[in-house]
């Protein structure tokens, strides 16, 4: 983990990368919504733990993808990996969330960063989950397995983050204190996922967040019901 990040981490890490992931609070709102979260400690406890799962998960197919895409694999390894990373996905709007998101990224990434292997994946599986998407970018622009694995694990505390300050008023600063803090974490967490990118994808680490998924069931009912700031 001692290489500088590349450009497309960079980019990919910017909030300001068009790839829709604004929208999507990462289960924050609906853990908001029912008073689990209402203060910076609560975010801290909330963050930690969607790193160490939802996060973890997200890292390791991100690292296999870029691992993959540096290879140009065959169209039919795209296809495995997406259909291991919708086994430990087990809820519909969490499934969903991923895919939006993921094929956000990839209207973008097509732009930026155009290349055979994004064609081929996009041609096998035209709704990639996110996580996917992301380390084929980096792995078809000379990134390697841990920055993708970064990139994809800090998207998914610095989402909720951000989504903290405009739910429940935080202070910007704080926030981002609390978000600084999982620094250790995350370079932790992405050195693991990177020492797993070559396996074969069903034998790819299998994290669960049934909490989080609970949270994300929930949040699909009430924003057919209701209007919500976020849609996961």
């Amino acid at each position: 983990m001692t290489d500088p990040p590349s450009p497309a981490a960079l980019i990919l890490a910017d909030s300001r990368f068009p790839g829709g992931g604004h929208v999507h609070s990462g289960g924050l709102e609906q853990a908001v919504s029912q008073g689990l979260v209402s203060g910076l400690d609560d975010l801290a406890g909330f963050l930690a733990g969607r790193l160490r799962t939802a996060g973890r998960l997200a890292a390791v197919f991100a690292a296999a993808a870029a691992h993959a895409a540096a290879r140009r694999v065959r169209p039919a390894h795209w296809v495995a990996l997406d259909a291991e990373l919708d086994a430990r996905t087990p809820t519909p709007a969490q499934r969903a969330a991923s895919r939006a998101q993921g094929r956000g990224t990839a209207r973008a990434a097509l732009v930026a960063w155009p290349s055979p292997v994004l064609a081929d994946l996009l041609a096998v599986t035209p709704r990639p989950h996110h996580a996917v998407l992301v380390g084929a970018v980096h792995g078809s622009t000379g990134g390697n397995a841990g920055q993708a694995a970064l990139t994809t694990a800090y998207l998914a505390v610095s989402g909720p983050a951000s989504a903290a300050v405009r739910l429940l008023g935080l202070d910007p600063f704080a926030v981002n204190a609390v978000l600084a803090r999982l620094g250790p974490a995350l370079t932790e967490l992405a050195a693991e996922a990177a020492r797993t990118a070559a396996d074969r994808p069903a034998d790819l680490p299998a994290p669960s967040s049934p909490a989080l998924d609970l949270l994300a069931e929930a949040h699909d009912r009430h924003h057919q019901q209701e209007v919500r700031l976020f849609a996961s």
